[in-house]
């Protein structure tokens, strides 16, 4: 069986049950913390990542217009948004075309409302932008990423790459 993934064909903005208006979605870089090792018995430097540690999680919501949505994410309190995406793929053996949904979970805090330009017959360019404390997604209902800042989680394909540190810690 070959499968080659296409495109995402869809998606949807969530904050709560709410549905949200017209947007693009960047997702977050997930970028290990690291520190540069070198000394003995190593040839020169590496940048190694610690262990289960994420840097900064930064989405950024772009609208085409003002609306009510960027004023109430610009709120400064965490807000819980969910994206549900349904991406295509080729089955080549059959010749068919799939389907499989692909979700993110994400607790956010607001940094930066850029509430964009008037220009006469174009989008606004407003956006918000937010820092995640949480970060899951979801790929046909089988979770990928799970990232919990204040839980000190890091788990990817299944695997807590924190678990040890946690019971190292007591906690």
């Amino acid at each position: 069986m070959n499968i080659v993934k296409d495109k995402l064909i869809g998606f949807t903005v969530f904050s709560g049950s709410r549905e949200l208006g017209a947007a693009d979605i960047t997702l977050p870089d997930i970028e290990y913390m690291s520190d540069t090792m070198k000394g003995a018995g190593i040839n020169g430097e590496v940048d190694m990542p610690t262990k289960g540690m994420v840097g900064k999680l930064g989405i950024k919501i772009e609208w085409r217009t003002i609306n009510s949505d960027i004023t109430d994410l610009s709120a400064p309190k965490a807000h819980d948004l969910e994206f549900r995406g349904a991406q295509q793929s080729y089955e080549s053996g059959m010749g068919e075309l799939r389907t499989e949904s692909v979700r993110v979970f994400v607790r956010a805090v607001p940094k930066k409302t850029n509430l964009g330009k008037f220009s006469q017959s174009n989008t606004t360019g407003s956006s918000n932008e937010m820092e995640c404390v949480y970060f899951k997604m979801d790929i046909d209902g089988i979770t990928k990423i799970e990232i919990d800042k204040f839980a000190r989680v890091c788990n990817i394909n299944g695997f807590d790459f924190y678990a040890d540190v946690r019971e190292a810690l007591g906690l």
